[in-house]
């Protein structure tokens, strides 16, 4: 795996990781997962393929997207639609909002806590709400 060789121990633990989320590991989703998973953060396909060809890796756009649904569709991240431009990737699964800033696109997570609702509107007749996501736009102040 080159000389950004994947420690032992991580390793183990992203194989451990993926394996309990149903993805069969292989070299090029360990990889992936080593450089999506190691810390919160949001990607888009585009970085990923960038951060590991930078380390070396020959790897296709292909491939990379392909893995990053399947990561999405066991689990292991969340796929973010902001905006018209760009899909996102975030390694936080655990319930939580965004704020985007739409002059660098850089998205950053806001705890649930900070944030109240006092009403929602009905959901449809036969329905009921199983999630809300909610992005706050930023743009920087003018003088």
């Amino acid at each position: 795996m080159s000389n950004l060789e994947l420690e032992t121990g991580n390793t183990e633990n992203l194989n451990q990781r993926l394996v309990r989320a149903g993805v069969r590991p292989t070299a090029q989703r360990l990889r992936i997962a080593s450089l999506l998973l190691g810390r919160p953060q949001h990607l888009s396909a585009e970085q990923v393929l960038a951060g590991l060809r930078s380390q070396g890796m020959r790897v296709s756009k292909a491939t990379i997207y392909n893995t990053l649904n399947l990561f999405a569709a066991s689990g292991l991240i969340r796929q973010l639609s902001v905006g018209n431009d760009r899909c996102w990737f975030d390694s936080n699964t655990d319930a939580h909002y965004h704020f985007h800033d739409v002059e660098t696109g850089a998205l950053t997570d806001v705890c649930l806590r900070d944030v109240e609702f006092q009403r929602l509107p009905e959901p449809p007749a036969g329905m009921q709400v199983d999630g809300i996501d909610l992005v706050i736009r930023l743009r920087r102040r003018t003088p």
